[in-house]
């Protein structure tokens, strides 16, 4: 009696948690999440992948995340930019003169000729996709009272938490390895980019 007592219990304790896995699925993709239940594989039909080095392999895993963190980053730095130059001015702002410095502007004109003359999938409707980091920067600094209104407490600590940034986007943007205290580096300038605005 004990025996299959224990067994009923394993076999509970199975269906409970594929029941779990069921609802688990149904709410990664009710809401699209991720909730990194899953590893990810190399697809079976991959042919080149595999014939990389194991070691540039292990690496490439190794700096996805600070890759992933910075992508994040970004993102949300030029929908920050955008959000806040949109509000004040209206959703053609890129146009609006002295908004954005006349060299960036240029710079970003180039990038999308470049692109269109490319033949490729253009990346963006928006020029602010089209900006470097530190023309973010430049932007911002150039507006200066519409994000210190909206938060940013000192454009010295903006220009240090930047320039920062940039230095570390570096080998994460040109497929170099990190070191274990630039990856510390870059979790700890990322609070004070969130600190910028407390």
């Amino acid at each position: 009696m004990k025996r299959s007592n224990k067994e009923d219990l394993i076999k509970l304790f199975g269906i409970t948690n594929q029941m779990l896995e069921l609802d688990l699925n149904r709410v990664e993709k009710k809401y699209d999440l991720d909730l990194g239940r899953r590893k990810t594989k190399v697809e079976a039909d991959n042919i080149y992948y595999p014939q990389f080095d194991l070691e540039i392999r292990k690496e490439a895993k190794k700096m996805a995340k600070n890759y992933e963190i910075f992508y994040c980053l970004e993102k949300s730095i030029r929908y920050l930019i955008n959000t806040a130059l949109e509000s004040d001015f209206g959703d053609n702002w890129w146009n609006e003169p002295k908004i954005v410095p006349d060299n960036v502007k240029i710079e970003v004109k180039k990038r999308i000729s470049k692109e269109i003359d490319s033949a490729v999938t253009i990346r963006s409707d928006n020029p602010i996709d089209f900006t470097t980091f530190g023309e973010l920067g430049e932007i911002v600094k150039s507006n200066w009272p519409i994000f210190n209104g909206i938060g940013f407490k000192s454009v010295r600590a903006f220009e240090g938490v930047m320039s920062k940034l940039n230095t570390i986007r570096g080998p994460i943007a040109h497929c170099s390895d990190l070191a274990e205290d630039e990856e510390l580096r870059l979790q700890l300038t990322i609070r004070d980019w969130f600190r910028l605005m407390e």
